[in-house]
């Protein structure tokens, strides 16, 4: 009788065995499908998830896109592709092909695709390798020059500028009267560039000027690439020349953003370089605000030029045609013109690099139109070398240190030099995680950060929005550098508070069906990430429901007490629909502030995933 008991016994954990062992498989399988059908796009800005993210998914609604916000740097893709490999697609904005040499080899070659076919001539040239391919394609284009306070120059009878000469008559007539001619913020390093560079566009984009630029771009030249010695001597010459015209002094250093509009809108100055997005900003404030371009000297007029941001495609994607398909329908949505209309600020003109996009012009760019139509918007040389360089070499002839000849002499001196130097490893990973979202437990990559921040702020609960961490947990040594690419770039906050059981439901609700003014969760992939509890949630045709909040395996009470710690961007969290029972109160460091200062301390350790969510 035993025996059989035993049996019996034998039969049912064996059978139960079997159940699991089916279960996991399946899931397993569940999650490597889930994989081959989601295509991976990594976007350099939190601005770019809020609208330009969502229009995609909703034109491609068979295709599941996961989106992450990642880095606006070169060396983070390299880091990538070196300890585990790039996503499906990328994006960047400071860019040069020749930081993005060393990804040529992991990139898909776009050259002969339709959407690099459209690109003007002009301006694929900027984006091609040696060997005729292209891996990168830009959207459109953030458009610099000056921008010029009118009332100022009717206030004072001083005619607008038409050319390089009258730019500096100018200058010297609102010095007369006691109000500066032009200035900038010259304390960034890329005003530094971009001025040098946007004085000089007409020479640098003649064939002399791109056959220098592709040289230095070029992927498969293993030496370092220093300045040539046709373009570049006129090019510091007129910097030296546009510095003593306009009266630039080493105070000029100490000026940011902020403090040059100040001098523009108290009337205190009359042109100064800047985003032609600052046209209607001002003119919104009521000061007659129009924009011009860089006159050469030459008699040229030039625009200066900044893609909002650069895509590429990885290369492993051709290994597998249906991916490779459905990759090329995401790039083709991500560069259509009512796409490219979501990346610009309110009231920014549209200028397309494409022929397949039509200009839209405003009334803020009708002075630069004539410009625009002949194809004189140079794209800047952009790289880590050029911005900080750039910075070092034009600071220096601001403050009368340099000349023009030396000026040249150390700039290209310091673009030979090899950087030999490493930076020390500050947290080991033993292991990688998957970055993409599963409906049986959520991102793993994204719940390792989430544990590990829960811990390191002490709290119960943690919940975070989707674009909060990069991904990028990958088996690998991290630099410093690194270690703060794991969380997003633009500013995230922590925000604390202790919350009842039922406030704590009400909060992960918000987090997960959206607020206005929030992030609303447009895709799978743009969930909120939870530690410290589990949810389960409901995908409907209008979009996610919360169904059910558990701790431990257990239903969350409403009478329980718990300290709770969200991330998230102020702009979302300001706009929280908090009633009088909840106050969260910001953490005084940035969520990526903190994170460095854990690394940085020593012996930081990355907490295990957890299965946070189901999606039914």
């Amino acid at each position: 009788m035993k025996k059989k008991k035993w049996n019996r016994v034998l039969a049912v954990f064996w059978v139960m065995a079997a159940v699991l062992s089916l279960l996991s498989g399946c899931r397993g399988k569940s999650a490597e499908k889930e994989d081959a059908e989601t295509i991976t796009v990594y976007l350099w800005s939190t601005k770019l998830y809020d609208t330009y993210a969502p229009y995609i998914q909703e034109q491609l609604p068979d295709i599941n896109i996961e989106f992450v916000v990642g880095n606006n740097d070169l060396d983070f893709y390299r880091f990538l592709n070196e300890n585990g490999g790039l996503p499906d697609i990328i994006t960047c904005c400071r860019f040069s092909l020749h930081d993005a040499s060393p990804l040529k080899d992991s990139l898909m070659d776009l050259s002969t695709t339709n959407e690099a076919g459209a690109v003007y001539n002009t301006y694929i040239h900027s984006f091609m390798n040696q060997d005729g391919s292209v891996n990168w394609l830009p959207v459109c284009a953030d458009v610099h020059g000056f921008v010029v306070n009118r009332d100022l120059f009717e206030k004072y009878d001083i005619p607008l500028p038409t050319d390089y000469e009258s730019f500096v008559s100018a200058c010297q007539a609102f010095d007369k009267v006691g109000i500066r001619g032009f200035t900038a913020d010259y304390y960034y390093d890329y005003t530094c560039m971009e001025t040098l560079q946007g004085l000089s566009a007409a020479e640098l984009s003649t064939a002399t000027g791109r056959r220098w630029r592709t040289a230095y771009s070029d992927p498969g030249n293993s030496t370092k690439e220093g300045l040539d010695s046709t373009v570049w001597p006129k090019a510091f010459e007129r910097m030296e020349q546009f510095i003593r015209d306009t009266g630039l002094s080493r105070e000029d250093l100490n000026l940011n953003y902020d403090a040059v509009t100040e001098l523009y809108k108290s009337g205190k100055l009359a042109m100064y370089f800047g985003s032609s997005a600052g046209v209607k900003i001002f003119q919104d404030q009521g000061i007659d605000t129009i924009f011009l371009p860089f006159f050469e000297q030459n008699g040229e007029k030039w625009l200066m030029t900044t893609p909002y941001f650069q895509v590429a495609l990885n290369r492993d994607l051709t290994q597998d045609e249906t991916r490779r398909q459905k990759a090329m329908k995401v790039l083709n949505v991500m560069l259509s013109a009512d796409a490219q209309n979501r990346i610009i600020y309110e009231g920014q003109d549209l200028l397309s690099y494409s022929q397949d996009v039509d200009n839209q012009l405003t009334e803020y760019l009708k002075d630069v139109k004539s410009v625009i139509e002949e194809n004189h918007m140079y794209i800047r040389i952009a790289s880590n070398d050029f911005f900080s360089v750039s910075r070092d070499v034009v600071s220096k002839m601001i403050s009368g240190e340099y000349d023009a000849g030396q000026a040249y002499q150390s700039f290209h001196t310091q673009l030979l030099e090899e950087n030999t130097a490493s930076e020390p490893v500050v947290l080991d990973s033993q292991k990688a995680y998957s970055d993409r979202f599963h409906a049986s437990g959520g991102n793993a990559a994204y719940s390792v950060m989430a544990n590990t921040l829960r811990g390191i702020y002490g709290t119960d609960v943690l919940i975070a929005t989707a674009n909060s961490f990069t991904g990028n947990v990958r088996k690998a040594g991290y630099t410093e550098k690194m270690a703060r690419g794991m969380i997003m770039p633009n500013g995230l906050s922590a925000y604390n508070c202790e919350l009842s059981g039922a406030k704590l439901k009400e909060t992960v609700r918000s987090f997960v069906e959206g607020w206005p003014g929030g992030l609303l969760p447009f895709n799978r992939g743009s969930l909120p990430v939870v530690s410290g509890i589990s949810v389960e949630i409901r995908e409907t045709a209008d979009g996610y429901t919360l169904e059910k909040v558990t701790k431990n395996g257990k239903a969350v009470r409403d009478d329980d007490t718990f300290t709770v710690t969200c991330l998230a961007i102020p702009q979302h969290m300001e706009a929280y629909p908090a009633d009088e029972t909840i106050v969260f109160d910001r953490a005084n460091s940035t969520v990526k502030d903190t994170w460095t200062g854990y690394i940085l301390d020593g012996n930081a350790i990355l907490a295990e995933p957890e299965d946070y969510m189901t999606l039914r």
